[in-house]
């Protein structure tokens, strides 16, 4: 069977296009600038102008730097583009996903006006990552569970998660990075790349609701 097709602009190095993967997509990103670590097909160019025609579902992650609450001071110069790019989806007539980070105008769940959204943590799935990210969809989507953050957090780049890491995973933090990329399962990036990736659970969980909307059968 024909796996359906994801287009996965502002795509990185490919976190969300692996879970989408997983989920029995078969993924082409977009990014405007090179990455050689993506894992599938990738095409250099702009997401805002890049044609979304022949894609079975359109998956965007625009730059969260100004929407972050602990990055916007260090982030002169980056677009506010979620408004832009949900009319650009909304006009395709095809099924799509917006993720971003706590602080953008995304939808932590259905809204009255009809909008669907949720919010994410790795600990829904398992995982010791707390890190939140929203998803805005076309479609009927809803989280796997509440978060539990009685879990033990791996987050090198956090005073708070660092100082409880050697315990969890031993050595000093400075060589933590590696044991957090795989926990959140994207071993292959950079820590720069990994750094604003989320982990592909996220995606792959989203993926089974968007077969479903596409009545496809995972």
């Amino acid at each position: 069977m024909t796996r359906p097709r994801l287009l996965d602009l502002f795509c990185g190095a490919g976190g969300a296009a692996t879970g989408y993967y997983r989920a029995g997509f078969d993924v082409t990103g977009v990014d405007i600038k090179p990455q050689p670590r993506y894992p599938f097909e990738f095409v250099q160019a702009d997401a805002m102008t890049f044609p979304l025609d022949g894609f079975d579902a359109i998956h965007a992650s625009p730059p969260c730097q100004d929407y972050s609450k602990n990055l916007r001071h260090m982030a002169p110069g980056y677009s506010r583009l979620i408004g832009s790019i949900r009319e650009r989806l909304s006009g395709t007539g095809t099924p799509w996903i917006i993720e971003n980070v706590d602080g953008s105008p995304l939808p932590r769940q259905d809204t009255l006006d009809g909008a669907h959204g949720t919010e994410l943590c790795g600990s829904m799935f398992g995982l010791r990552i707390w890190r939140h990210r929203l998803f805005e969809t076309s479609f009927g989507i809803a989280a796997p569970r509440g978060c539990n953050h009685a879990s033990r957090p791996l987050n090198p780049y956090r005073q708070s998660s660092r100082l409880l890491m050697p315990g969890i995973v031993g050595g000093e933090w400075r060589t933590q990075e590696e044991p957090w990329r795989a926990e959140m399962g994207v071993g292959w990036m950079s820590r720069d790349e990994s750094r604003e990736a989320i982990p592909p659970a996220y995606t792959e969980h989203i993926g089974g609701h968007l077969l479903a909307a596409l009545k496809v059968a995972p």
